[in-house]
């Protein structure tokens, strides 16, 4: 095993995939530099139980019976915020006197455990998941990652910080009214809020139960998507749970940007202004149709949440203990929390309330339908000293963007959008009715596919722009030679470096539920070539030898070094051998961006009647080629 010699401050799931398959790192030495760097980080406050090798051992020991090529997220850690059960830790909601021991894990903590992900410590907290800001917590105020005097932003402020540092891939929050958003905004990080009810909060102690979500916080939107797909679905034992699936990602109709001018706060409010006009520039650039739109409702279904008598369930869940230990609880968290006992909390007023969020929840409906409405995450920051003059003000502003989301039953992503100064990241949030989360994936990776030029802080351009064509509504044609499927590359590859709506239309028929799509190399990305490499740090793995339908043609490109080129024939031709393997969709895109001309993605069909996606070269390249067929594949051609 070649040692590392530079970890990356950043840890992704593709980078550790590709160590762990290479057999360059295992999970073992992960989590040795992840108890380092915890330890190095101790005064930043990011964890209330801290990785340690005792904790962990046994996640460790699980994995020698998984298969890393079956299982997305093996040996990926994870951070767990400190009010999501973890069996084996007792889990506090930043309360030491409210802490309890769990028997089991909480539902979304046991998904990504079979996925092979491992827990790694449970992070801190504002209090009871009271706050915006990451400072209401007995066990320190969490630091910002990249300026410690900064708030981390909260609830999830240690799971933020977490990944931001570099000691878990990815980590899990909650959010009620931004804390799994506010807190990527403030550290640079994708936050993916899916919609309620479609991961269960089973073994998550309530901050408001009915609008109450588990989030992720990772480096970009192809991780946070991964950890999706195995914490999404049902849960028959949570009240909570419904069936929301997630569709291939899409582009939304149109993109919505607030007409009224906005308001933004704190020291630095005059920079969080003009990068939110950078943003608004950007995003009317993503060649999307762009309109503005009244944003009133967004900002009266907000004031409902602290305003009206919701704070009340927040006091229904935990009146009990604080009324018992309020010696325990913050000054601050009891405060808002006891508000919810107030006399004006009737009956009466509930209803009212309900109804008036039902007609902002109806108003909100005809507009986003086929829609992506656009916001900055946050309007402003402050430094940890600052907030402690106006901690109950300051948090309420953190809110002011984020607060509507859950009562008005959306989903959201926030995303990077630059720096408002330096190291102080800004960033925005996508929002879309629950049933278009699809839309968020496809509008957020043209965003940050767009914004790599630096601008936007956004992630690989190929990575994320793949999501744009993980499936398109296009029915597969059926498998042989006569159903020219197989086109040629042209119009396949896009010319920003995606996947185009051909390619799109490949993947999509034969895409598993598993998140995985088959993909056909027929040279230098088999086995034992050099480009393996890129096939394994991809994420991909090899499944099965194949060959394809006898109507091909192999030529040998004139290219330093020689690559194939698979070109299908309207008469005759030959089966030639090719290797069969599964890349998870996500990665796709970012593999195609690595692919020459005049090669592309396209389908391929096989001696079996099946289509898959696979490597083509147009038609123009056999001119200048050498007519290799006669071996019957790459493999069996002379050494040179």
């Amino acid at each position: 095993m070649t040692a590392i010699t530079e970890w990356p401050a950043k840890l992704t799931a593709g980078w550790l995939r590709e160590q762990y398959l290479s057999g360059t790192l295992d999970p073992e030495e992960v989590i040795r530099e992840i108890i380092r760097r915890a330890a190095r980080d101790k005064d930043m406050n990011i964890w209330i139980e801290a990785p340690a090798v005792a904790q962990i051992a046994p996640y460790l020991a699980a994995l020698k019976e998984l298969n890393p090529q079956e299982h997305p997220l093996w040996g990926i850690p994870f951070a767990v915020k400190d009010n999501i059960d973890v069996k084996g830790l007792p889990t506090t909601a930043a309360c030491p006197e409210f802490a309890y021991q769990p028997e089991a894990d909480a539902a979304v903590v046991a998904r990504l455990v079979a996925a092979g992900a491992i827990p790694v410590g449970k992070s801190n907290l504002d209090q009871f998941a009271t706050g915006l800001v990451g400072v209401r917590s007995p066990y320190g105020e969490t630091h910002n990652a990249l300026r410690p005097e900064y708030i981390s932003g909260g609830s999830s402020a240690g799971s933020a910080v977490a990944v931001a540092r570099g000691q878990a891939v990815f980590s899990l929050g909650t959010d009620t009214a931004g804390s799994g958003r506010v807190p990527a905004a403030l550290n640079g990080l994708v936050g993916y809020k899916p919609s309620l009810g479609a991961w269960p909060v089973r073994g998550v102690v309530p901050a408001c139960a009915s609008l109450d979500c588990v989030t992720v916080f990772a480096h970009n939107l192809e991780d946070a998507l991964t950890v999706d797909r195995a914490a999404r679905g049902f849960d028959a034992a949570d009240p909570w749970s419904r069936s929301v699936k997630r569709e291939a990602a899409a582009l939304p109709g149109k993109l919505l940007l607030p007409e009224a001018p906005l308001d933004f706060y704190g020291p630095h409010a005059d920079e969080y202004r003009r990068t939110w006009e950078r943003a608004e520039a950007a995003v009317q650039a993503l060649g999307l149709p762009v309109e503005r739109v009244d944003c009133t409702l967004f900002s009266e279904a907000a004031a409902i949440l602290y305003d009206g008598p919701w704070v009340a369930e927040r006091w229904a869940d935990l009146a009990g203990f604080v009324e018992s230990h309020r010696e325990a609880v913050l000054p601050v968290t009891e405060s808002i929390l006891s508000s919810g006992a107030a006399e004006r909390h009737t009956a009466s007023s509930l209803f009212q309330a309900m109804h008036r969020l039902q007609q902002y929840k109806r108003e909100a409906e005809l507009l986003l339908r086929d829609a992506v409405l656009v916001l900055p995450t946050c309007g402003g920051t402050w430094t940890r000293e600052q907030l402690a003059a106006n901690p109950v003000g300051a948090n309420s502003d953190m809110g002011r963007y984020t607060n509507h989301c859950n009562l008005l039953d959306l989903s959201a992503v926030a995303i990077p959008a630059g720096e408002a100064a330096g190291n102080l990241p800004f960033g925005i949030t996508l929002f879309a009715l629950a049933d278009s989360e699809h839309l968020l994936a496809g509008a957020g990776a043209r965003f940050l596919a767009e914004g790599d030029d630096g601008e936007s802080g956004g992630s690989s351009a190929g990575a994320e722009a793949q999501l744009l064509a993980e499936h398109q509504s296009l029915e597969p044609e059926a498998g042989g030679c006569t159903s020219g499927a197989g086109g040629t590359a042209g119009a396949d590859v896009g010319e920003a470096g995606g996947i185009g709506a051909a390619t799109g239309a490949a993947i999509a028929a034969e895409s598993p539920a598993s998140g995985m799509v088959t993909l056909a190399v027929c040279g230098l990305h088999m086995r034992g070539f050099p480009l393996e490499k890129q096939m394994l740090e991809h994420g991909a793995h090899f499944w099965q030898e194949a060959r394809t339908a006898a109507c091909y043609e192999l030529v040998k490109l004139p290219t330093v070094p020689a690559k194939p080129g698979l070109l299908r024939q309207a008469a005759g031709g030959s089966a030639i051998e090719l290797e069969l393997w599964q890349m998870p969709v996500e990665s796709l895109g970012a593999f195609a961006t690595l692919i020459p001309a005049p090669l592309g993605l396209g389908r391929v069909a096989l001696a079996d009647g099946r289509e898959v996606t696979g490597f083509i070269c147009e038609g123009y390249a056999a001119a200048g080629a050498e007519n290799v067929t006669a071996y019957g594949g790459w493999r069996y051609l002379p050494a040179e």
